[in-house]
């Protein structure tokens, strides 16, 4: 692997500059394959920006509330009893990919955190107990639960075709695709089931023998010490911000609203992920001035998205308005049938992620044209839905944008990890691939 990560390091930009780049490239290629002209694609672009905002602050709200769920005291004391757990070497890397993959499956931004900080926190126990653990396959352990994070309860796309008024609803005619189609699906619950086991199993395959050498966790790194955000209180004013009453009583609010919404029908949508998981934040911390803290320490991971999405925007108005869409799933139907449509479509989602690394924003770009050949093709929209969420989860496993915060927390670089995140890039692309083979049989 060192040839590719060599490459990866000097050659790609930031995922800004990926979107500025394909925005030009978009652009180019309305003039070249419509009948646009200058006028009419920089007006597609410019009354495109605001097309997403709604669904950007969705999106940033998930990422947001999910590093700071990974950081309330609770979940913080969770991890150092997790990471008590394992007694040996190889179960370590397999753990630690479990757990991350299911906390992917809750949200990815908890996903992220908990991935690193527990392979983190186990290092740190390894040492004190004597036990090698290669550091460098525990983080990439911990990042590869990402594979999985759009099968599960935060998964974009899905919960975006299932949510009202969303940008998907004109691909999708104006009807709702239920979670009961898409995340909640059989055969999407037995395919993510199938990644954890199967990359959990190549993790023991590919773990250091006994006698191999090991990269041990740097002697001057250890557990990394919970800020409970103590704020001196003083004034009256502090002595509220420092009660705990205000944050349960708003935390009970929205729990009883959500039982209140699934009690009467209501769906799971976009909106409703997000709310539970506020209530969820809401009664773990202690006190408002807690949950401020947490805030700040987040609002840093979601700045570029918030950059990002009006980029992808504008990109989703150009295509929009030059007639890209129809040009792109008309060439795809012509490749594709019925059943091999699933398949391909997978393929080039994963091959979009490199230039589009956030899954909103990928939805944004290519969501819109795999339901219009879909619909062509008369394929079910969810098949279309999940093809595109699986590439999106597929190749963040050798796409550097998301492991930056893990990498951070580990004090590592993409080189150290990217051969066995590859590992898991090979694994779950066997059971993705033959997962929409066999729903499209």
């Amino acid at each position: 692997m060192r040839p590719f990560n060599n490459f990866l390091e000097r050659w790609v930009p930031s995922a800004l500059v990926f979107a500025i780049i394909l925005t030009l490239v978009v652009a180019l290629l309305a003039f070249l394959l419509t009948d646009s002209g200058p006028v009419d694609v920089i007006t597609g672009w410019g009354e495109g920006l605001a097309g997403l905002l709604a669904f950007m602050t969705q999106m940033s709200l998930i990422l947001l509330f999910g590093h700071m769920l990974a950081n309330t005291g609770p979940v913080r004391k969770l991890l150092v009893a997790l990471a008590r757990v394992p007694r040996s070497a190889v179960f370590a890397y397999v753990f630690v990919f479990a757990i991350a993959s299911l906390a992917s499956l809750i949200t990815w931004g908890l996903g992220l955190v908990v991935g690193a900080l527990l392979a983190r926190e186990i290092a740190v126990q390894a040492r004190t107990r004597g036990l090698r653990v290669h550091f460098p396959l525990l983080v990439a352990a911990g990042y590869s639960g990402m594979v999985v994070w759009h099968m599960g309860y935060s998964g974009s796309g899905p919960l975006t075709a299932a949510t009202e008024d969303s940008f998907l609803a004109e691909s999708l005619g104006g009807q709702l695709i239920p979670v009961s189609e898409t995340i909640f699906s059989t055969w999407n619950m037995l395919a993510a089931l199938a990644v954890i086991v199967v990359c959990g199993a190549l993790f023991a395959l590919i773990a250091p023998k006994k006698d191999a050498p090991v990269v041990g966790l740097p002697e001057h790194v250890g557990s990394e010490e919970f800020d409970p955000a103590e704020e001196e209180v003083v004034t009256p004013a502090d002595r509220i911000d420092n009660s705990r009453i205000l944050t349960l009583v708003v935390g009970l609010a929205l729990v009883a609203y959500l039982a209140v919404h699934f009690t009467q029908g209501g769906s799971l949508t976009l909106d409703i992920v997000n709310w539970s998981f506020l209530a969820l934040i809401l009664l773990l911390v202690r006190n408002p001035f807690e949950i401020i803290h947490l805030t700040k320490q987040a609002a840093a991971n979601v700045g570029e998205i918030l950059l990002q999405f009006p980029l992808y925007a504008g990109i989703l108005g150009i295509m929009t308005a030059s007639g890209l869409i129809e040009v792109f799933s008309t060439a795809l139907v012509q490749i594709a049938n019925p059943t091999t449509f699933g398949m391909l479509a997978f393929f080039a989602a994963g091959l979009v992620n490199f230039f589009v690394p956030s899954g909103g924003g990928q939805f944004a770009v290519q969501g819109p044209i795999m339901l219009d050949a879909a619909a062509q093709l008369q394929v079910d929209p969810a098949i279309a839905i999940m093809a595109v969420s699986y590439g999106d989860q597929w190749t963040n496993m050798i796409q550097p944008f998301w492991a930056l915060p893990v990498l951070a927390i580990a004090g590592l670089k993409m080189r150290d990890i990217i051969g066995y995140t590859t590992v898991t890039l090979l694994g779950s692309g066997v059971v993705l691939t033959a997962a929409l083979l066999l729903v499209s049989l």
